[in-house]
């Protein structure tokens, strides 16, 4: 999810908030077909025509990709030309975009005039939105069972819309609270093991009035990023929410948000939230987003992306722990960037090629080195010293498989629901606006958003 998070705000997120037999299997196997495998989701997810395990000739694609110069661009760049000298039979072309309109605004512009290209890279919610309107062909048909075990459940989950796979990435995401042991031991504070150690929302509240003895605001909540409409407010602080026992909109049927966003629970845990800042001990986040680096916070609630920053930061005095229980548990999120084959594309089996090169074991670890991403894959995960099993990051590993994971709402109307709950959260952080009434407005636009488009029938647009 680090790709994701950086399109949140300055340059660290806004880089748009990436061997063995199964590597063989892959490319050998790449477009054999899933055919009618399990969804990953508890359904069986429907035949496609998509992939029918043919290429005929050479195929040449183009790819677009959200991130501008970073590490995942030039490892991405690298892939390409590595996998075109590797065979002749599929051509890439990796497309420049211009730096100056939103990727968003690109694909929309491209969908509406028939130019999408071949493979496309999304904002994993976006999915539900992109397959609902068209946008999408649903890959079932081209990922084999091999290929589908070996994926994250999360992976499967968060590229699954209305019992079809349409996404897969190659790494996802995970939040945390990062932690400097030396100090919390020093003040007496007891230091959570893991998913089922978390501190209690009220224990949490006592550890940061602690904190504050010797730090003016001891947690760093990222407000530097909690901007009106940004995507971070709802990545970072939906999982408060759920945790409660609240929701962003009914899980079922997706009509919805009244009695879920705005119910006591989710207020409860907004409440609580904005509390913290309200006596000082969130660091305001006006300037800069180095509160944990510098030493001004020593609890960071953010995700897996700033573990190197950290740790460099603080050598041997950094570890990461669940977030707070806000009473039916300690939940996360989880999500990041994923390729899709689009409804332009001529030749499905040969955008899949690539992608079966993408996720190899060695070139999802690659990527995962590159931008420190949870590798995609369970073969993977174990060639990574930060997420393997002895690793300083296996937490977000075992979030992601035990359970603890949820998807931001897999419904066609999440870019509503995304942009009203962020409108409200920075209501409630910056403007200290009531919890209630902030949450009540939130629900009145999502609800709009759905009776303007007939509650997102089956058939799309």
């Amino acid at each position: 999810m680090q790709a994701w998070i950086r399109n949140v705000g300055t340059d660290r997120h806004h880089r748009a908030l990436a061997a063995g037999l199964l590597g063989v299997v892959l490319l050998l196997a790449a477009c054999g077909g899933g055919g009618d495998d399990d969804d990953g989701t508890g359904g069986r997810a429907r035949s496609d025509t998509t992939c029918d395990g043919r290429i005929e000739g050479t195929e040449h694609l183009t790819m677009w990709f959200h991130a501008g110069p970073s590490g995942e661009l030039s490892t991405l760049q690298k892939q390409v030309v590595e996998f075109n000298k590797a065979q002749k039979q599929v051509r890439v072309e990796l497309v420049t975009l211009p730096e100056h309109r939103p990727y968003t605004d690109l694909v929309n512009s491209a969908a509406a005039s028939g130019d999408l290209p071949d493979l496309l890279d999304f904002d994993g919610p976006n999915l539900y939105s992109y397959a609902w309107s068209g946008k999408l062909k649903p890959i079932d048909s081209c990922v084999p069972e091999s290929v589908r075990s070996d994926l994250l459940a999360s992976i499967r989950q968060q590229g699954t819309y209305a019992g079809k796979l349409y996404g897969i990435g190659t790494f996802d995401s995970g939040l945390g609270l990062y932690v400097r042991p030396s100090v919390l031991e020093k003040a007496g504070i007891r230091i959570p093991q893991g998913v089922d150690d978390a501190w209690t929302s009220g224990e949490f509240t006592d550890v940061l009035r602690t904190l504050r003895k010797g730090h003016k605001n001891p947690l760093d909540i990222g407000l530097v990023y909690a901007k009106p409409g940004e995507e971070w407010n709802t990545y970072g602080f939906a999982p408060a929410v759920w945790s409660a026992g609240g929701d962003l909109i009914e899980p079922k049927t997706f009509r919805t948000a009244d009695g879920f966003l705005n119910s006591p629970e989710a207020v409860k845990a907004l409440t609580t939230i904005q509390t913290w800042a309200e006596e000082g001990l969130v660091e305001p986040g006006r300037t800069d987003d180095q509160a944990f680096t510098e030493g001004r916070s020593v609890i960071s609630w953010t995700g897996h992306w700033w573990y190197p920053d950290y740790s460099k930061a603080h050598p041997g005095d950094v570890a990461i722990v669940p977030l707070p229980d806000f009473g039916r548990g300690t939940v996360t999120g989880m999500g990041s960037w994923q390729w899709g084959v689009t409804s332009d594309a001529a030749d499905g089996d040969a955008v899949w090629r690539f992608l079966a090169y993408l996720l190899k074991p060695d070139q999802v670890h690659r990527m995962s080195e590159a931008n420190g991403g949870v590798p995609a894959t369970h073969s993977a995960v174990k060639l990574s010293s930060a997420y393997g099993t002895d690793g300083a990051e296996h937490l977000f590993i075992e979030q992601l498989t035990g359970g603890v994971a949820r998807p931001r709402p897999q419904t066609p109307a999440y870019p509503a629901i995304t942009d009203a709950f962020s409108r409200a959260f920075s209501k409630i952080m910056f403007d200290r606006a009531p919890v209630k009434a902030t949450l009540d407005g939130a629900v009145e636009a999502i609800d709009k958003d759905l009776a303007d488009h007939q509650y997102y029938p089956p058939t799309g647009r």
